[in-house]
């Protein structure tokens, strides 16, 4: 046998390769069944309830808070106002002042003399029962003097408005600006203009929203002596718990944060809550343990709400189709008060309105406006999904202007393969893409060409049921975030992210990550990392997660980073355990280190056929420590942190085909295709349903939900009955594809997911509608494209939103034989 022979004979297989295996998550089986642990199952010796007392009014002055009859209750402990705990509540933190003179008027997590939103606590209830709790409530006499609501935000802006907040002296939280000609990024915004052949402006709306997480909100606090321990399903365990040391003046050392499995987020768990705050205050006052878990009505009316913008947006061109400028004026509702991130959401999304085009000139003017409304905040997308929106809705109709063909008029203009890394007029750094590739399979996805056919057959029969075809040729910036970048715009955090691995003695590997997982499958998918790079099977890696004890260490998960930036730290923890491993390995075989190859989790020495050492036979070598080199310490384990030097940008092609009902307003989603460019893709099945949940939540945007507000400031959509969610039968199938250009920012080469779907999905969904109703002489339709407001603007012009005699939605599913609105109802 030759030497040859002898080394194919002796040496292993590499194991298969794990990243791009479509694995079942390991997590599944104990989450579907609800064999886990959710914030609202604990239950505590000698533990406590909360339930909160909410003003029914959205601005007024407290005059009284008579909580005697409260008190008498049976089972109720104490009831506290705001009075009780003015001194020790401090203000609920914004980390992000955008700009230098933002105005932020303060949040105490209880109201003390004013409340501005309906919702807001005014008293709060400790009893031995949850129901104890919770009948209380309606024994709490609060007396206000009214004050007028500001609910309108361009009426807000206006020099006769009421004042939302009378300790400043307007509605305008800050006035942010970007000029791509300023920033030397870009020409003169308004010369590009005055020399254009064609001008199109608009307004748009994007509707406030809801998050609608499956699990609502819970909270449970222990004390310890001078430690509390917290468990709150939150998707920020690690800034959850500097945030409350700074507003508590608890020591965070003396503070434990745990985020047990956690049922979605999609962005409205991404905050400091007042019921944490106020659970921790308390727990500390009493010395007992305290839960509190809203109900969903709760959750509608005082979780954070997301995006509620207008934007009036202008485009310029030359007659040929070639843009010459964007201009942006944004309008964005802060609601009362701002939240952990409010007023960046829309400041992050400036720099996303040039989506992935070539413009050569672009100015950005956003006004943050306070009005008498929950918070918005952080929702899946974070004003990417508002940018993609107004610039694929403004290329429509430049299209519709200029004669052209909507998806020629974007291949004249987007950013072409060859140009890669670009540098856009917002001054991101695109790191790879073709936009070419993702469309062309897109269009043979839908059958494009066939559709086309079938709309002009309609068109010349005049059929009443319309067929429209609408694009969103999209990218977004992910993986948040770069520290450099987030200290330019403010934010009061970095964006890196730290891991840790540990080898046990018996072969296992523990995962420590600081990203925390709410539903995307980090267990399932850092195990695949790891298995790949140390060589061990996936079954042994147990991925840790989501408690400051545990992990010490952590940004969180947010802003499609949890690939990019924590599963990097996890690779790049185990290039370190390697790297120690190694020195260990060199010692027991007797050779130098550099003779070393690592593969398929083995250390070999090159020429030297049926010698190795796996890693985990070192581990135990490590754990025994009867032979270790000098000046090394026995242990392989290994902690890293790392922060990106850039965004990571996927991008893709949405193609929607939408039938219109002319005579009922009904609309029904005929075909949707999408291809999206992720980077390297780690397990398929996660990302295909990170894609179709992206995408329930965008169509959701443009045909069902919108949070709505009376007159008096009342929320009318707070329960799932008005609130229309989507269910599964509502929802089309979708055809999806991929393409992959790695990104070159992290060694995984991967982009992130988590948001795509719901950024590229809306502007799609509305542009077919236009499609198929353009030629009637419909121009917009206002979000979400409920029957009525379809049938309105068809019959009777502007974008459907003012009221008039229309079809119901029961008259639509009597008409169109399927329902017009979501099938999912009632108060979950």
């Amino acid at each position: 046998m030759t030497v040859t022979e002898d080394a194919a004979t002796l040496t292993p297989q590499s194991p298969e390769k794990e990243v791009g295996k479509a694995r079942r998550r390991k997590e599944d089986a104990r989450l579907i069944t609800g064999r886990t642990t959710w914030t609202d199952n604990m239950v505590l010796p000698g533990m406590l309830h909360m339930s909160v007392v909410r003003s029914h009014v959205a601005h007024g002055k407290i005059t009284n808070v008579d909580v005697s009859a409260a008190l008498e209750a049976p089972g109720v402990v104490a009831v506290l106002t705001g009075r009780d705990l003015a001194d020790e509540q401090g203000s609920i933190p914004c980390a992000w002042p955008v700009t230098a003179d933002m105005v932020n008027p303060g949040h105490p997590s209880i109201a003390v003399e004013e409340v501005n939103h309906v919702g807001e606590a005014v008293a709060v209830i400790i009893a031995r029962s949850r129901d104890a709790a919770a009948d209380a409530i309606e024994l709490v006499d609060v007396d206000y003097d009214l004050l007028p609501p500001v609910l309108d935000m361009e009426q807000a802006v206006g020099g006769e408005a009421d004042l939302c907040h009378d300790h400043i002296d307007s509605n305008t939280a800050y006035h942010f600006v970007f000029d791509a000609g300023e920033a030397g990024t870009g020409a003169d915004t308004e010369q590009a203009f005055a020399d254009a052949d064609v001008v199109v402006s608009r307004r748009f709306v994007n509707q406030r929203l809801i998050p609608a997480f499956m699990e609502p909100r819970s909270v449970v606090v222990q004390p310890q002596g001078e430690n509390f321990t917290m468990w709150s399903a939150t998707q920020i365990p690690h800034v959850l718990r500097v945030m409350l040391a700074m507003v508590t003046g608890i020591p965070e050392h003396k503070l434990r944060v745990v985020a047990p499995d956690v049922g979605g987020g999609f962005g409205g768990k991404l905050q400091v809550n007042p019921e944490e705050v106020l659970a921790l205050l308390i727990a500390r006052r009493l010395g007992k343990p305290v839960k509190w878990t809203e109900t969903r009505s709760e959750s509608l009316m005082t979780a954070h709400h997301g995006r509620d913008q207008i934007q009036y947006i202008d485009i310029a061109s030359d007659r040929e189709g070639n843009v010459k400028g964007l201009r942006c004026r944004i309008l964005a509702d802060m609601g009362a008060y701002l939240r952990l991130i409010t007023p960046g959401v829309p400041a992050l999304g400036a720099f996303m309105f040039p989506g992935i085009y070539k413009f050569p000139a672009y100015r950005f003017e956003c006004d943050g406006i306070f009005t008498n409304k929950v918070p918005t905040d952080a929702y899946r997308g974070a004003g990417r999904p508002e940018a993609t929106f107004a610039v694929e809705r403004i290329m429509d109709e430049l299209a519709v202007e200029l004669g052209m063909d909507p998806l020629e008029l974007r291949r004249r203009n987007w950013i072409r393969a060859e140009e890669f890394p670009f540098t856009t007029v917002a001054g991101l750094e695109y790191d790879s893409g073709d936009y070419d590739a993702a469309t062309q399979q897109a269009l043979d996805l839908i059958g494009y060409d066939e559709l086309r056919e079938e709309q002009r057959r309609r068109r010349e029969s005049g059929d009443p049921v319309q067929l429209g075809i609408g694009f969103s040729t999209f990218t977004e910036m992910c993986g948040l975030a770069p520290s450099r970048v987030l200290g330019s715009l403010s934010y009061g955090a970095g964006g890196w992210e730290a891991a840790s691995i540990r080898m046990l003695p018996t072969g296992k590997v523990e995962v420590v990550t600081g990203s925390t997982p709410h539903g995307q499958g980090h267990e399932t998918a850092w195990s695949q990392l790891v298995a790949d790079q140390l060589g061990v099977p996936f079954e042994d890696v147990e991925v840790l997660h989501g408690d400051t004890a545990v992990s010490p260490r952590g940004m969180d998960t947010y802003g499609s980073r949890s690939l990019v930036v924590g599963g990097t730290a996890v690779v790049k923890a185990a290039d370190k355990v390697i790297a120690k491993a190694r020195k260990v390995a060199a010692h027991l075989l007797e050779a130098n280190e550099d003779d070393l190859d690592f593969s398929g989790g083995k250390f070999t020495v090159r020429g030297t056929p049926g010698t190795a050492l796996s890693i985990q036979e070192i581990a135990l070598a490590v754990f025994a420590a009867h032979d270790y080199p000098e000046d090394v310490e026995p242990s392989i384990d290994a902690d890293a942190t790392f922060d990106p030097v850039n965004f990571s940008f996927p991008h893709g092609t949405h193609i929607c085909a939408m039938e219109v009902d002319t005579d009922t307003g009904f609309v029904k989603i005929r075909k949707y295709a999408c291809v999206d460019d992720v980077g390297t893709i780690v397990n398929p099945l996660i990302v295909e349903g990170q894609v179709h949940g992206g995408l329930a939540q965008g169509i959701a945007q443009a045909l069902y939900e919108e949070a709505v507000y009376d007159a008096d400031g009342n929320l009318t959509t707070g329960t799932f009955v008005d609130y229309l969610v989507p269910s599964a039968a509502d929802l089309p199938h979708f055809d999806t594809g991929n393409t992959v250009h790695v990104a070159p920012g992290n060694p995984i080469g991967a982009k992130g997911v988590g948001e795509a779907g719901c950024i590229a999905s809306t502007p799609a969904v509305v542009n077919a509608a236009l499609d198929a109703v353009r030629h009637l002489g419909v121009q917009d339709i206002r979000m979400p494209l409920t029957p009525e407001r379809v049938w309105r603007a068809v019959h009777q012009g502007g974008d459907g939103g003012d009221r008039a005699a229309a079809p119901t939605n029961a008259q639509a599913v009597d008409s169109a034989g399927a329902p017009g609105t979501s099938s999912q109802g009632g108060d979950l």
